[in-house]
């Protein structure tokens, strides 16, 4: 046994011996366990380990913050306990029997766009940097860009949205049908090629349809019937019934062919069938659906009651992230990039992100003299303000339930700014302080503005709630108010 010895045989007995311990894996922060009882687990006491940053149950998983030194601490728990490590994806599996319907949707749309963010972060900064290159009028008594005086930077712009256009167009169905099949477990090849038939080139660019006359837009003639020869570039919808179809398609005949014809038989098939189903029937509806729903947020953020929204969505965008649901604004965002050229959700929930970091700012100059405390508080910040909020959220936030209505409040203010200002960004990004870089040129200010507010006003009124329950002093508690692990298991 190493330096977690203790820690180790403490956590094991709080999560209810290794007898409840259905299966057990880690990432790269957190120990993820899948309890028999998830009850047994002392949520309070764990989190008073040393070696614990927070707690929380996510997608069915009890999961025990640990920090860049979990590696160890797991390998030291398996010896321990005598348990066998199991894959992340095996952890999923045993973990489903602990969701309800919705949180096994909620997991599923998580599990398609989550190998796909490192991708659309990527793109998102790169579209960002290309707008400061090529937008932004900064030189010449600012009626040039560095693009128009510079043959580098102009070259540069141009190979750079090589990658930014494989990203946001191309990028996005190939990558959702290829994650589809990968979590289905069928064929991720198949999954790849449908995907690269909803975006070739043979058809008409899906950005290019709505300037496109009727009577101009390809066809397939098929003498009994037509079909338009339009593409899916950067759609979400269409690419997921797509995939989905192919997959079930995929199990079908494997069931029906014998092993002797398998191999050729049901690719075959399956494919041909898919793409058919895509481009004849799936496609056109999965169009109008995302459409619709992209059509009915984005009245809402441009309407009227615009500040509303912008103040009910930033208020409460922590809390979705506590039940999953936010895993949902993947799709809207990029649904809204694609039919409007910019998504003006996304910048608040960075700046959600934001909120949080400065709550748990305030909470580290509240504790300043707090050794203990400030192990948590500093890495949190750091992780928050680059986009990772677990920390901060479930680790300190949470813990103490204020900071974590203090940076609801300063998110919701931020959102009212946000959407008084029309303040849109380009692609998703970076869900923190480097994410000014995925805003257009024009919303630049706005949005530097707004996260000036996450950060002064949560970090503001942490500071004097904190202050006020005796936060810092001899006198202080882990929580001032009634334990939320228990709210918060109930909503999830």
């Amino acid at each position: 046994m190493g330096r977690f010895k203790q820690d180790v045989i403490d956590l094991l007995e709080l999560v209810g011996g290794a007898e409840n311990i259905s299966a057990i894996s880690h990432c790269v922060t957190r120990m993820r366990f899948v309890l028999r009882d998830p009850g047994l687990a002392d949520v309070e006491k764990i989190e008073m380990l040393r070696s614990v940053k927070g707690t929380f149950t996510q997608a069915g998983q009890f999961q025990v913050i640990i920090g860049n030194e979990v590696d160890d601490f797991y390998n030291e728990f398996i010896s321990a306990s005598g348990l066998e490590g199991v894959s992340k994806e095996e952890t999923k599996k045993a973990a489903v029997k602990n969701q309800n319907v919705l949180q096994h949707v909620m997991t599923s749309i998580a599990e398609i766009f989550a190998p796909l963010i490192p991708a659309i972060i990527v793109g998102g900064l790169i579209l960002g940097f290309r707008n400061c290159i090529d937008s932004l009028l900064l030189f010449e008594n600012g009626t040039k860009t560095l693009v128009q005086i510079s043959q580098f930077w102009a070259g540069a712009d141009s190979f750079l949205w090589l990658i930014g256009e494989a990203v946001f167009q191309t990028g996005i169905p190939v990558g959702i049908c290829w994650s589809v099949s990968k979590k289905m477990g069928t064929t991720q090849m198949l999954g790849i090629v449908l995907g690269l038939t909803l975006t070739s080139g043979q058809l008409l660019n899906a950005y290019s349809v709505a300037g496109t006359p009727a009577d101009q837009i390809p066809m397939w003639n098929f003498g009994i019937a037509q079909v338009r020869m339009i593409g899916y570039q950067a759609q979400v919808i269409p690419a997921i019934l797509a995939a989905l179809t192919l997959g079930y398609l995929e199990r079908f005949f494997r069931k029906i062919f014998p092993a002797a014809i398998s191999m050729i038989a049901v690719p075959i098939c399956s494919l041909i069938f898919a793409v058919m189903a895509a481009h004849f029937v799936l496609g056109p509806i999965g169009w109008t659906l995302g459409s619709a729903i992209s059509s009915v947020v984005y009245a809402g953020i441009t309407g009227p009651a615009r500040v509303v929204f912008g103040a009910i969505f930033g208020f409460f965008y922590a809390p979705l992230v506590i039940t999953g649901l936010h895993h949902m604004s993947n799709a809207i965002d990029l649904q809204l990039i694609a039919d409007y050229g910019g998504t003006m959700l996304w910048p608040m929930i960075a700046l959600s992100n934001i909120a949080q970091g400065s709550a748990v700012l305030g909470m580290a100059a509240l504790q300043r003299r707090n050794a203990r405390a400030q192990e948590t508080n500093i890495p949190s910040i750091i992780s928050c303000y680059l986009g990772v909020t677990e920390p901060a959220m479930f680790g300190v936030n949470l813990k103490y339930v204020f900071p974590f209505i203090c940076a609801m409040v300063g998110s919701g203010v931020a959102g009212v700014v946000c959407t008084a200002t029309n303040t849109t960004a380009n692609a998703i990004g970076v869900g923190g302080l480097p994410g000014i870089l995925s805003i257009k040129p024009l919303s630049m200010g706005s949005f530097a503005i707004c996260m000036l507010i996450s950060v002064i006003v949560p970090f503001v009124l942490t500071l004097v709630l904190g202050s006020h329950r005796g936060i810092g002093t001899d006198t202080e508690k882990t929580a001032s108010g009634p334990d939320l692990s228990d709210a918060v298991a109930q909503m999830r």
